[in-house]
């Protein structure tokens, strides 16, 4: 187990008040806890990528990101009256 490891760990161990966000309150603050959570993923795939070395593996958070970022415009065209 080395560094990298370790902070993905921790990294996605930020991901379960990012499900509270997503799960309860208003549209806006479910928004913020999709958005926060992509991050999260992307950044945590990331580090575990680095901390197994597998650099072929990088493909995925990057996949992720372009999708979280259209999933979002998705999301707001759904529930734009709503906000």
């Amino acid at each position: 187990m080395n560094v990298w490891l370790i902070a993905g760990a921790a990294v996605s161990a930020g991901l379960f008040p990012c499900a509270d966000m997503c799960l309860r309150g208003p549209v806006e603050r479910r928004l913020v806890g999709m958005e926060m959570a992509a991050f999260l993923a992307i950044f945590a795939m990331v580090l575990f990528t680095i901390g197994f070395d597998r650099p072929s593996f990088m493909d995925l958070p990057l996949a992720l990101m372009i999708m979280s970022f259209g999933g979002t415009f998705v999301f707001v065209r759904f529930i734009g009256k709503h906000l």
